[in-house]
């Protein structure tokens, strides 16, 4: 099927406002071009407050004064370059309010200047010390959950894999998990609205350090082995149509299945990559949000 008539309308603004490919920018150039064009996000939630973890910065979001609550540790998308606690704010505003459980959001550092596995490194230790500092977070450290969309899918997806604390569940939106790039998705929607195959290979080039990095499972979660994955805890998988990384995340989410996890997956037709954050402008967007925030509850309630 086409873009979805609201999708099209974001795709179309966004080419007639786009100068420079993104790829000819600069990190710091990127960086200021996706803070500028943040939509804005809904009314929150019990609690919002600024922590210090462990020398991670990151965000807590508490839906209610129950000091029992479950917890998704959410790692922001941006091709690990770009993106951080404001670009996604909306988005665990969103998840929040809908699951009922506490998010913490990680502002992990970004490529080039920390390239792989500097961000894997964060995200993983700032899951540790919130599992250690369950009772400062009013959080129970036996329901929580990881997930993240894009690069964060991918980091959400190699904490799973890291096995370092328990998890209940891991939220996967249009994960990127195979940085070979290989799959057919790639090639077939490389000129899509948004993320392009050259825009992703820029991602990529800016995280990694080497191809020697492209076959460590915590920058390619693929690559794990299936006695590593069927392990994995229960996951949703969400995926978009026009999206170069369609295929990967829904293969990931096959493998899951196939080595006996729980796992839903889940297209969105007429949907482009980076649909999940615009809550306020498309229906797949607060479908998706829904999806997830009912699989969140199951999980963590």
């Amino acid at each position: 099927m086409p873009l979805h008539p609201q999708a099209q309308v974001i795709a179309d603004l966004y080419a007639a406002v786009r100068t420079t490919p993104f790829e000819e920018l600069s990190a710091e150039e990127a960086r200021a071009v996706y803070n500028a064009a943040q939509i804005p996000s809904e009314e929150v939630v019990f609690e919002i407050r600024d922590i210090d973890a462990g020398g991670i910065p990151c965000r807590l979001y508490r839906p209610s004064s129950d000091t029992n609550l479950g917890l998704l540790m959410f790692f922001h998308g941006g091709g690990w370059v770009i993106g951080d606690l404001n670009s996604h704010d909306g988005v665990c505003r969103s998840l929040a309010n809908k699951s009922g459980h506490a998010v913490l959001a990680v502002d992990y550092r970004l490529a080039p200047e920390h390239k792989f596995p500097a961000a894997f490194d964060d995200c993983a230790a700032a899951l540790r010390w919130a599992h250690d500092h369950a009772a400062s977070l009013g959080i129970d450290k036996t329901r929580i959950a990881v997930g993240g969309d894009s690069a964060g899918g991918n980091l959400a997806a190699a904490v799973a894999l890291a096995q370092e604390v328990p998890l209940k569940f891991q939220l996967l939106i249009y994960p990127g998990v195979d940085m070979t790039m290989k799959s057919p998705s790639i090639d077939e929607n490389a000129t899509a609205p948004i993320l392009t195959k050259s825009v992703m290979a820029w991602f990529v080039d800016h995280y990694m350090r080497s191809s020697n990095d492209h076959s460590n499972i915590f920058a390619s979660p693929m690559a794990a082995s299936d006695d590593l994955l069927k392990k994995m805890p229960p996951a949703l998988v969400i995926t978009a149509q026009f999206d170069p990384l369609r295929d990967e995340g829904e293969a990931y989410g096959k493998r899951l299945v196939e080595n006996g996890v729980n796992c839903t997956i889940t297209r969105y037709n007429g949907a482009f990559h980076g649909f999940f954050n615009m809550i306020t402008l498309l229906d797949d967007a607060q479908s998706a949000h829904a999806q997830a925030s009912t699989l969140l509850k199951k999980y963590l309630d």
